[in-house]
Parts: structure tokens; C-alpha cells; sequence
């Protein structure tokens, strides 16, 4: 599975990004530009121990992932989607896209592609989630609905206790 995170401007949010795909096997897609640099402090602090297990790319805009990874399929996230994350079946190698912590996925990009768009169903009154808090809730949602095949190794661990 891919995370791909469209300008991301917060370096604990990332970070935490990065920790997740790390433990889980996601690839992580940054699109420039970023809002902080890669060497951050922050950012390294959040992902603790575990870049090295992370594959990360690094993309000038969004177009460029569009062009390279052509043949995947897209979810889009967003708090103006029509359809909830569990209204979708993730495959292992598709895209979850998610914008900006301060503007979310551009407008022109959501409606390009409204019917794969979802979105995490909260109360009225909240404007949005803690960006790496959603990724988090889809990725797990994801993993599970693939009976956590990426994950089997924490399986074969908990067989030896």
C-alpha cells in the first residue's frame, strides 16, 4: 500500500506518517513542497528508531506520482466526500492520497475524482482529524480488510509466545 501526502507542512504529523508505514509496510510518497525540511529534528524524533524500514519517495507535484503509478487505484481523502472509508475494498498496492494538514487535497483534484474520494464520518461541528490520525484509521481499514497479509510476521511472532 502507498501513502501519498500532497505538501505536508507539519514534521511530527509526517514523522508519525512515516513510523506508521514503516511498522506496516506502506510506501510513503512526499509531493513537494514540503513545509519543513527533511532533516528536521521533529520529523526525525516522530519516526523514533524506525527509518530504516521505511521506502520513501520523494515527487516535484502530484502529477509526477499520477504518472508513475498509472495503473494503481486512487482514494482520495477528504472531509467533503461523499462516501466513508469503509465504503471502499483497498487492494495491497493501491494510492491513499491525503492533503494538506491546513487546506486538505486541492479542489481541482477532488473533483476530478469525485466517485474515489471517502472520507472519515465524524460530527458536524469538527472541522477535521489530526492528519495522522486519519491515515491511520484508512490504513488500518485497509490492512484489515486484507486480513493483515502485510503484517504476518507480528502473526508468526505471537504463534512462538
Amino acid at each position: 500500500m502507498h501513502i501519498v501526502l500532497i505538501e505536508p507542512q507539519i514534521p511530527p504529523n509526517t514523522g508519525n506518517i512515516a513510523r506508521l508505514c514503516a511498522a506496516t509496510g506502506c510506501e510513503l510518497h512526499l509531493v513537494e513542497p514540503l513545509g519543513f525540511s527533511t532533516d528536521d529534528k521533529h520529523l526525525k524524533r516522530a519516526g523514533l528508531d524506525y527509518w530504516h524500514l521505511l521506502k520513501v519517495h520523494y515527487h516535484k507535484n502530484f502529477d509526477e506520482v499520477l504518472s508513475l503509478y498509472a495503473n494503481s487505484s486512487y482514494h482520495y481523502l477528504s472531509t467533503k466526500a461523499p462516501n466513508t472509508y469503509t465504503d471502499v475494498t483497498y487492494g495491497k498496492d493501491d494510492m491513499l492520497v491525503f492533503g494538506r494538514e491546513d487546506a486538505g487535497i486541492p479542489e481541482s483534484i477532488l473533483k476530478a475524482n469525485l466517485s474515489s474520494c471517502v472520507r472519515i464520518p465524524m460530527i458536524a461541528e469538527a472541522r477535521s482529524l489530526n492528519l495522522s490520525n486519519s491515515v491511520s484509521i484508512v490504513v488500518y481499514e485497509a490492512l484489515r480488510q486484507q486480513s493483515f497479509a502485510a503484517l504476518k510476521k507480528t502473526n508468526d511472532y505471537l504463534e512462538k509466545i
